[in-house]
């Protein structure tokens, strides 16, 4: 019996990549005094290779930035205004509250494990609405410890107080979500990105839509 279903955040909850993507047009409108010299798309596209789907923290690709095209304000404004302005930008995943609401009605508890920093994850998450759903939210910058280490979920799952086999992981990476969850023994499943190959997923779901259906399947 499935008794608690805990989420990645990005790119699992949050589309993180057409959030990106607009933060990144308005930024570029609202800064155009500073950035009107480089190409709109050139900035967008350089910044997501940087950003390399959020793996790479903003000081860093915001240091690159200043540095190649010779932007005239500090790579610190920058990343400030990111961090001020990147809540205004969340763009939820199709079907995210349907689903939540219809999980939440089969009497589960939700959590959320992402990895991430604190404040700005959870400015994320209150941008989206979602916060109240959730029973149990960890972040990996407060808790000094990130996914896939096994001890994060193991955590969460004491303070939701249900057993690995009661529960189920729903992630889009293949080895930070899926097998991170597997290894404490939670079923793990894979919310499909055509740019990574799934690793021995319990579940693949391509839409968010899909999950109550496999909780029935496995609450019969």
């Amino acid at each position: 019996m499935i008794k608690a279903v805990l989420f990645d955040l990005d790119g699992t909850l949050l589309n993180r990549d057409a959030s990106v993507k607009q933060f990144i047009e308005w930024q570029y409108h609202r800064l155009h005094e500073w950035l009107g010299h480089i190409p709109k798309e050139l900035y967008i596209s350089r910044f997501t290779e940087l950003d390399a789907k959020g793996y790479v923290w903003k000081d860093k690709v915001y240091q690159q930035l200043v540095q190649e095209f010779n932007i005239n304000i500090t790579w610190q404004q920058l990343l400030q205004d990111y961090i001020d302005e990147f809540q205004n930008c969340c763009i939820p995943f199709a079907n995210l509250f349907n689903m939540l609401e219809s999980v939440k009605s089969r009497s589960c508890r939700l959590g959320i494990i992402t990895n991430g920093r604190g404040l700005f994850q959870i400015k994320n998450m209150k941008a989206l609405g979602i916060v109240t759903y959730f029973d149990t939210i960890l972040v990996s910058e407060w808790e000094g410890i990130k996914k896939p280490n096994p001890d994060i979920f193991r955590r969460a799952l004491k303070q939701m107080e249900v057993s690995p086999h009661e529960s189920l992981y729903v992630g889009d990476h293949p080895e930070n979500d899926v097998q991170g969850a597997q290894a404490v023994g939670m079923y793990g499943v894979w919310k499909k990105e055509n740019y990574r190959d799934s690793v021995g997923a319990d579940f693949v779901i391509d839409d968010l839509s899909e999950l109550p259906m496999i909780l029935e399947r496995l609450n019969g």
